[in-house]
């Protein structure tokens, strides 16, 4: 089952249902990205929007798409290591695979509002 935030419309849905610890797991994953800040922006990527699905799957392994705010981002192999760290300190984690895309691309309406209030945007 792919979870996604509800600032992003779910993709269709191909994979079977998972048991209910799932969601536990993926409420965990989230914290977990939440400790995981832009280095630019003083917010966590979670929050920015930066992060478009998480799927685990009945092995403990999770996949996770996210993108940067720019594409030419300096740092953005060391984010992806961060988001892999943070996540596979999870229990419950076996493994941890982040797929980083720029489709769709981000822009500041991904943000949840704490974001956009902590930066001013709103």
């Amino acid at each position: 089952m792919t979870y996604l935030d509800d600032r992003m419309p779910a993709a269709p849905d191909v994979q079977p249902a998972l048991a209910g610890g799932a969601t536990d797991l993926v409420e965990a994953v989230i914290a977990a990205l939440r400790t995981v800040h832009d280095p630019e922006i003083p917010v966590n990527i979670y929050d920015l929007g930066l992060i478009y699905r998480i799927t685990p799957d009945h092995q403990g392994s999770v996949e996770i798409d996210m993108t940067l705010t720019a594409p030419g981002c300096p740092v953005a192999g060391e984010i992806m290591n961060w988001v892999q760290k943070a996540v596979s300190d999870v229990a419950g984690v076996a493994s941890v695979k982040v797929n980083l895309v720029f489709d769709p691309p981000w822009d500041k309406s991904k943000m949840s509002e704490d974001a956009q209030l902590e930066l001013g945007l709103l």
